[in-house]
């Protein structure tokens, strides 16, 4: 979860700034740049590598079997073969980083002036979405103020097309061969190098990164588990806060954010389903399915925060629902609602073609075909795209923070129209707000941690299990 994140960076980062550098604070461009780089590795990470795994494995074989060394092979074919889905993951890194909000807010400074000079990466500075975290909830309605942040949305609305016209000017210049740049030609220098000395010092570099993905990890989660843990106990799992969160425990947190998620997928799920089963065995490619995948990819890419805005505007505002569990719901819903659509239509492409003409050739009708035959065969993709979606859920912040939760409450009420507590928004406001808390704070992002953890091993179990049974 992103807020997790901005937790570590708070308290490990900017004071290790703050005290190498000897500035006087730590939140700065700096902190926020590598928190940022941080979060934006997994998705590079991910997406590459299943770039790399879709190459065939006979481009591997045959290139070792003309005598390539594995290094070779892996820069002079893989590479090019999986350059599209690479480059791709790039772009969709940067993306992540352009979106993100609570990491960005808690480390950054805020300061809401140009850094002077403009290079002085120590200076505090604040992103567009901070601006609509910090500023929205003080502003009236209908104000100047209020349709200026709005503007701000739309900016980053923009952006986000931007980012997703790249991605694909990318994809689809790498796969016709043409080049992404002209870079002129640099004068080499004659000096050669054995190709054992270049597979060791390519390999060096490999290991290199490999090395440091891991360590990142192992210090946010090493310091975050050892810290946390001691704190983590059957009463501060299973009691109220009091004292504004410095003792009691986090249930009714625990609680809001299930009721948040499961109500978010309860919503997301059927229409995810139904649009993807539309594009995929409905729609042919024409003009309008064009325009609803840009739409669909433009969705996925929203930062989440205008969701936020939005709810805060339309549902709390406007419908005058005010802060309630219903609104957080359908903030949540809108947000992951694109990650339903484009796993399930993948699940939809990978069933066989031959089942579906065996259905017909037995006389089945289309729907009868989806409904006992296409979905069924694809159920892991599917479930494995909600439970999915049930965990990236679970870890926002931004959406709900304006339209459903409060810092602290001491009863669960079943109402949908009555505000919740959930654990990333209680996480945020103790860290950021309530000094003496340092335990709360490492056991909330204990169990939050945990929480998503679980939802992402159980997609990954019903995914075996599914595939298991199917095959």
């Amino acid at each position: 979860p992103s807020v997790v994140y901005g937790f570590f960076g708070m308290l490990v980062l900017c004071s290790f700034l703050q005290k190498t550098l000897d500035i006087p604070s730590g939140f700065s461009w700096a902190a926020a740049s590598v928190i940022l780089g941080i979060m934006a590795l997994p998705t590079i990470v991910s997406v590459s590598e299943d770039a790399l795994s879709a190459v065939p494995k006979d481009f591997r074989e045959a290139s070792l079997g003309l005598g390539a060394t594995r290094t070779q092979t892996i820069f002079c074919v893989l590479l090019p073969a999986a350059a599209s889905g690479v480059s791709a993951a790039v772009v969709l890194g940067m993306g992540r980083a352009i979106g993100e909000t609570m990491a960005v807010m808690m480390v950054a400074g805020n300061s809401a002036i140009i850094p002077s000079p403009l290079w002085d990466v120590l200076s505090p500075i604040r992103t567009l979405t901070a601006t609509l975290g910090i500023e929205l909830a003080e502003v009236s309605a209908g104000s100047m103020h209020y349709h200026a942040l709005f503007g701000i949305a739309v900016i980053l609305l923009v952006i986000t097309l931007l980012v997703n016209l790249a991605s694909r000017f990318v994809t689809k210049r790498i796969e016709q061969g043409k080049p992404l740049f002209i870079l002129p030609s640099l004068p080499s220098l004659p000096i050669r190098i054995s190709r054992r000395i270049t597979e060791k010092a390519a390999f060096a570099g490999i290991y290199l990164g490999t090395f440091a993905v891991l360590a990142v990890l192992a210090v946010i989660l090493g310091n975050i588990f050892i810290n946390g843990i001691p704190a983590v106990t059957w009463e501060f799992l299973t009691e109220s806060p009091k004292d504004l969160g410095r003792a009691g425990g986090i249930f009714p947190a625990i609680i809001g954010t299930l009721e948040l998620v499961f109500g978010a997928i309860l919503i997301a799920l059927p229409i995810g389903i139904g649009a993807a089963v539309y594009l995929n065995e409905y729609a042919g490619n024409s003009r309008i399915t064009s325009l609803l995948r840009t739409g669909i990819d433009l969705l996925s890419g929203t930062p989440s925060i205008v969701f936020g805005v939005f709810g805060f505007a339309f549902l709390v505002l406007f419908l005058g629902w005010g802060i309630s569990l219903l609104a957080g719901m359908i903030c949540l819903a809108l947000m992951i609602l694109p990650t339903i659509i484009k796993t399930t239509e993948e699940a939809l492409k990978a069933v066989p073609q031959s089942l579906r003409e065996a259905s017909f050739g037995l006389g089945a009708a289309r729907s009868q075909t989806i409904l006992r035959v296409v979905l069924p065969a694809a159920a892991s993709g599917i479930i494995t795209g909600a439970v999915l979606s049930l965990g990236r859920a679970a870890g926002e912040t931004a959406p709900i923070m304006f339209t459903a939760v409060v810092f602290s409450k001491r009863f669960i009420t079943p109402d949908l129209f009555e505000p919740v507590m959930a654990l990333p928004f209680h996480l945020y406001v103790l860290t950021t707000s309530v000094p003496n808390t340092e335990p709360q704070q490492y056991a909330t992002a204990v169990v939050l941690i945990c929480l998503v953890a679980v939802f992402y091993i159980a997609a990954a179990v019903l995914r075996r299990k599914l595939q298991k049974n199917l095959s």
